[in-house]
């Protein structure tokens, strides 16, 4: 896994610090496009637009039973040599998560708030699919979810 370190001397200490200066939205490019939920109904998908401008926008939606009950609205962003993901889902709070870690198919973003979950993943596996994955404590328990997702085009049904 690829993470950047600086050394900075402070009153004769060395201490590595994170530097995300290296990273950009275009570093998740692979992200971009529409995937579908595996074994997921009909319409459960997530869907990624190309890093533009500095960020990339996303929109996911969870179908089940013909019905849509739950969606999220999502960005990652460069802001300030870091990037975040920022994520709104149905019914909650908006979060935002800096970048834990990086490499060519993977992205770990974290937050440790007490609320779960603490970390947003996204690995793209050499097979081609993606796997999302949220993970944190739960109720003072190590939880964690997988979504499995295969690429689908994007052309309207």
């Amino acid at each position: 896994m690829r993470r950047f370190l600086k050394l900075l001397c402070v009153l004769g200490t060395v201490l590595p610090l994170p530097l995300y200066a290296q990273s950009t939205i275009n570093d998740v490019s692979w992200l971009s496009g529409c995937w579908q939920a595996v074994g997921g109904d009909a319409g459960s998908e997530e869907h990624w637009l190309s890093p533009a401008g500095g960020s990339m926008l996303g929109v996911a939606r969870t179908v089940h039973g013909g019905k849509t009950v739950a969606y999220e609205y999502m960005r990652i962003h460069e802001d300030k040599n870091a990037l975040i993901f920022t994520a709104k889902p149905s019914g909650k709070a908006e979060a935002s998560f800096l970048l834990l870690s990086i490499d060519r198919q993977k992205v770990v973003f974290e937050n440790l708030r007490p609320e779960f979950p603490q970390r947003v993943i996204y690995h793209l596996q050499d097979n081609g699919n993606l796997l999302g994955r949220i993970e944190g404590r739960l109720q003072d328990v190590d939880k964690g979810i997988n979504f499995p997702m295969h690429k689908v085009s994007c052309a309207g049904k």
